[in-house]
């Protein structure tokens, strides 16, 4: 799992690579960090990210009303750059059918 942190040295998200049991450890967390990197750049930084991530983790138990055109630019955001994150994290790898990246914000 790869961790990202502020400049304050308060860490923001973490990357995770699932379901790809085949990949050596080294491997694995370059790919997260490449994944961390473009996901932080393609958004703005990365408390950007944890806020971008927060937000989308909020429309689970919003009722589609309420969902507010900000938040829909957020969501589209980062739609955009999961995918790029998710290219250049598997750059190099050849791939794994049914992996993914996991990006969760670290506890406040």
């Amino acid at each position: 799992m790869f961790a990202t942190s502020t400049p304050q040295d308060l860490p923001c998200f973490t990357v995770a690579l699932c379901d790809y049991p085949s990949l050596p450890d080294n491997e694995r967390q370059r790919a997260e960090a490449r994944y961390a990197r473009t996901l932080a750049r393609q958004l703005g930084g990365e408390p950007q990210v944890a806020h971008a991530l927060r937000t989308i983790e909020s429309l689970e138990d919003a009722p589609p009303e309420e969902i507010t055109e900000e938040v829909k630019a957020i969501y589209h955001r980062w739609m955009k750059a999961a995918r790029a994150a998710a290219e250049a994290g598997m750059q190099g790898l050849g791939g794994e059918d049914g992996c993914y990246f996991e990006v969760r914000p670290q506890s406040d």
